[in-house]
């Protein structure tokens, strides 16, 4: 029975890519148990001297993903030289982007990683944003990049939502005259907290519309001026206990409102 063929899977960045292609191919040979072994991280001629070695010496192949050109021109000439087989994985395709685009390649390892980390951080803000959302615990807020506070229908949940595909972490904290809120709130930094405001006759159209979409009577309490006016009274004393800015949101759309907030967040944060 002949040896187990090898591959070896270079890469100047973790090597997943090029290893999940070689392994794609080799299942359809997997009669002959071909052995993969990724090495990552090449950033030097000698760790190219000791794969092309152990190699030639197993009668292995290598791919590779090397997109810097100084290392990739040495793998390929020491590799011809000690007659091992080689196959460059991505350059074919960025050749013929670069012919579509008309753009160079930056030639920079590892950029797939850093869209891969981009987009964990705005699942963990999404996932952030439903945990914390609504009070639910109260000691989300220390954890924050932002903390929106407002009375019931102040778009407070759709705002977390929206920073959160920004990739900030956002908790809300809903104000209402029968619940004290929270002694967290009052211990942050009040460039943390934001505070929603909006008028009255605006919120009570915005909420006798809610009652009407759950089929219940206008006429309740939550939506009447009395009440509403009562809350938006209680809102305004914990905004200025806190200290922090506010935004009127009566004539904002979701998307104006974040973004204003996003500006807040990001000139306190340079």
């Amino acid at each position: 029975m002949s040896k187990r063929p090898v591959v070896y899977v270079l890469s100047d960045s973790v090597g997943e890519t090029a290893e999940l292609v070689v392994k794609a191919s080799a299942s359809q040979f997997n009669h002959t148990g071909i052995d993969v072994r990724r090495v990552p991280y090449v950033e030097d001629e000698g760790t190219i001297d000791e794969v092309i070695a152990q190699a030639k010496e197993d009668n292995g192949i290598i791919a590779f993903t090397l997109v810097v050109p100084e290392l990739k021109d040495y793998l390929i000439q020491k590799s011809s030289h000690a007659g091992v087989p080689i196959h460059d994985i991505i350059t074919p395709m960025m050749d013929l982007l670069e012919k579509r685009t008309g753009e160079k390649p930056r030639l920079q390892p590892g950029l797939i990683h850093t869209l891969d980390e981009d987009y964990f951080r705005k699942v963990e803000a999404i996932e952030f944003a439903v945990k914390y959302d609504d009070g639910r615990d109260p000691r989300g807020v220390k954890r924050a990049d932002i903390v929106l506070v407002g009375v019931s229908r102040t778009s407070k949940t759709p705002l977390s939502q929206y920073l959160a595909h920004k990739r900030l972490k956002v908790a809300n904290i809903p104000l209402v005259p029968e619940v004290d809120p929270p002694e967290e709130l009052f211990q942050l930094d009040k460039k943390k907290v934001i505070g929603l405001k909006i008028s009255p006759e605006k919120l009570n159209s915005i909420r006798s519309e809610r009652l009407k979409s759950l089929g219940l009577k206008e006429e309740a309490n939550y939506a009447t001026l009395n009440r509403i006016e009562e809350e938006l009274r209680f809102s305004d004393k914990v905004m200025e206990r806190i200290g922090c800015q506010y935004i009127d949101v009566s004539n904002k759309a979701v998307e104006e409102t974040a973004n204003i907030i996003y500006n807040i967040y990001r000139k306190n944060n340079n």
